[in-house]
């Protein structure tokens, strides 16, 4: 018996406990089922009928807050095939390479409840879902015995899927306790460690998925410039996002090629778009900037012509959610429109100058200035270049986790990241298409796009707030910019304006070397007028590998104290990070940890900050403090100076050296005079 599945008896108990507590989905729910049961298709028919069965069963509860939970069970008939863990103890549903493991989907009840909850972070608007897996087995008694999984899959936890509590039947579905468990399950937390390694995985898969879709965009779909391929994925990812319970996620099935006035797919999308950005709150201005930017691109002729019963745009729309759709519902908390700009720049033919000024500056380099700028939760911090905003969106996860580890009420906590998100931060980008994407980042982000301007931040900014507050100066106290070297002065320009704007706090900006020693000195001999210079920092040369081969420093700034000759400048050689790089294009992997990369860059923010009292990984020969001449402007790339006069080990090593030649060359005249000998 202990072989045989009893899976029919498994669901009978189950199902007859939602019987009991009077559980019944399709009561009142039918249209909100449609929904859920349309995305269970999609995946099980994107795998080929192999992604396990449709589950069990599913129910849509309510909490008191009037927030919907699907919940979704999957029922197995054998001992031990509750749940397959990985490692690191998380439901094990994809290999290395991210492809399904179907075998652990098909076999093991949770891991086919999460598999199923993915879909639905995938295809509909729903955020939060609870996968429970039930199975049991036959003692020798013939007595049933049975496990409960209950595990919560949201986009907090990037969909992987976190056990919630044990459990004996379903009671804490029953309307008296739900309130008590959804509650429960809102106290789960993931710890940073295990944040960052989700992070690091998800955007290994992004990447990926990134090159797929542009590599097929561009072999595949003609007649489309770079800006339409911009607008075109901005377009999709806001009309499919939703938001639950008032604008419902844009589906495939939605757009039907219809050659109708004002009802072609382009039309339909631009509706889906303007409800979203009304439910967000956004100001007028920049929905009305928004709408009217990408509503060109989508009712344009040739993208709604349909062929085959099928337009270009739906064509390209069912790409860009099948591809992308599960990570940017997720809470990623990463530069996403950053790592599509930079693939999607990858296929244009520019000079290397203008290459230069497209490169996406990576992950953990913002991170790097953000912390090097002390950006914490009461923070105001702007970019003056901000491209796809991915330094912001750095700056918003470092403020938002200081916010979290400083105010324990939820209630307190859910103002202040609002704020953080609506007024703290400000960033100017002058490149439409860019300006788009840095748009979509911040929304992504949920929602910090209010102060992302579209303006030149040289010639046509004053520093006010852009919406809203239009009539306030913007308080900065951060300034983070990886600039473009074609700008005057190698982009040092940005920062002499944004530091003359501020009366306070800590600037950290990465750029090409040169404009330390020479082709920036007026600038940099303003800027230390009011600015003081507390750390240049040489970074590797292969930084931008396959993007840009330029050697950059990081310099870091205390803003409004002029700069005295006699204050200590912080000189840190930082070309060996403890990261391997390469730039092979099938590599799964083009970035390597191979000498503790990330005690690396903590070390450097502690010693920027608190001096050579950290030095623990680097060396006196990395670090160096010395001084700079506030009338020069080209000295700002030293390095610790060479000792050259000889100490007493160097004598003796010398004369040991010597004398050991001299010895060899005795024996092997004395060898050669005896060969001599024995030879006449």
């Amino acid at each position: 018996m202990a072989n045989k599945s009893i899976e029919p008896q498994i669901a009978d108990m189950a199902n007859g406990w939602l019987k009991e507590y009077k559980l019944d989905y399709k009561l009142e729910q039918e249209s909100l089922n449609n929904e859920i049961d349309t995305a269970l298709n999609e995946y099980y028919s994107k795998s080929g009928g192999k992604g396990g069965n449709r589950p069990d069963a599913k129910l849509l509860l309510q909490d008191k807050n009037l927030n919907y939970y699907p919940i979704l069970i999957e029922y197995k008939g054998y001992k031990d095939k509750l749940v397959k863990l990985d490692s690191n103890g998380q439901v094990e549903n994809r290999n290395s390479k991210n492809e399904p493991i179907l075998n652990n989907i098909n076999s093991y009840a949770v891991n086919g409840a999460v598999h199923y909850a993915n879909a639905l972070l995938h295809y509909t608007s729903y955020t939060d879902i609870i996968s429970i897996g039930m199975t049991g087995y036959k003692d020798e008694r013939n007595q049933i015995k049975y496990e409960i999984g209950v595990y919560y899959v949201s986009k907090e936890n990037f969909g992987i899927g976190q056990k919630v509590d044990d459990y004996t039947d379903f009671s804490f579905l029953k309307k008296e306790n739900f309130d008590e468990f959804i509650d429960k399950v809102k106290r789960l937390q993931l710890s940073q460690e295990e944040v960052e390694k989700l992070r690091e995985k998800r955007e290994k898969e992004i990447e990926a998925s990134l090159v797929k879709l542009n590599n097929d965009i561009y072999q595949n779909e003609k007649g489309l410039s770079e800006s339409d391929r911009v607008y075109l994925v901005a377009a999709s990812i806001i009309a499919n996002l939703g938001i639950p319970g008032k604008v419902a996620s844009l589906d495939k099935a939605d757009l039907k090629s219809s050659t109708e006035e004002n009802n072609k797919d382009g039309d339909i999308v631009v509706r889906k778009i303007k409800a979203f950005l009304k439910e967000k709150n956004l100001p007028d201005a920049k929905k009305d900037l928004i709408v009217r930017t990408l509503t060109n691109t989508l009712t344009s002729d040739n993208i709604n012509k349909v062929n085959n019963g099928e337009s270009q745009l739906k064509r390209i729309f069912t790409k860009i959610v099948d591809d992308l759709g599960i990570y940017y519902k997720i809470g990623l908390s990463t530069d996403f429109t950053g790592k599509l700009f930079n693939e999607m720049y990858s296929w244009l033919g520019f000079t290397q100058d203008k290459l230069n000024d497209v490169v996406l500056t990576p992950s953990y380099v913002g991170n790097l200035l953000v912390k090097l700028a002390r950006v914490n939760m009461d923070s105001y911090v702007w970019d003056f270049a901000t491209g796809s905003a991915g330094l912001l969106v750095a700056a918003m996860n470092e403020m938002l986790n200081d916010a979290k580890n400083k105010i324990k009420s939820p209630e307190q906590l859910t103002i202040k990241s609002a704020e953080i998100k609506a007024n703290q931060l400000l960033g100017l980008e002058i490149l439409p298409s860019i300006y788009m994407l840095a748009i979509l980042n911040m929304i992504l982000m949920g929602d910090g796009s209010s102060n992302i301007l579209n303006k030149d931040s040289i010639n046509d900014f004053e520093g006010y707030y852009g919406f809203g507050k239009t009539d306030t100066k913007f308080p900065a106290t951060a300034f983070v910019l990886n600039p473009p070297y074609s700008a005057s002065g190698n982009g040092m320009i940005f920062v002499e304006k944004a530091l003359s704007m501020m009366d306070k706090g800590y600037a950290a900006i990465i750029i090409q070397n040169s404009a330390g020693s020479g082709k920036a000195i007026e600038y940099n001999k303003n800027i230390l007028k009011h600015s003081t210079l507390l750390a240049s920092i040489k970074m590797p040369i292969d930084l931008f590998i396959g993007k840009s081969s330029v050697q950059t420093n990081v310099y870091v700034f205390r803003v409004g104290e002029p700069h005295n000759n006699d204050d200590i400048v912080k000189f840190i050689d930082f070309s060996k990070d403890g990261y391997t790089r390469t730039n092979r294009k099938k590599a799964s992997n083009n970035l390597k940890d191979t000498n503790n990369a990330k005690g690396r860059y903590q070390e450097i923010v502690d010693l920027v900050r608190f001096g050579k009292s950290k030095l623990n990984i680097f060396t006196e020969k990395e670090y160096y403090e010395g001084h700079i001449d506030i009338n020069n402007g080209a000295d700002w790339n030293q390095s610790a100076p060479v000792d050259t006069k000889p100490t007493i080990e160097d004598f003796k090593k010398t004369v040991s050296n010597y004398l050991a030649w001299e010895v060899s060359n005795l024996l092997k005249n004395e060898n050669k005079s005896d060969g001599d000998c024995l030879g006449k």
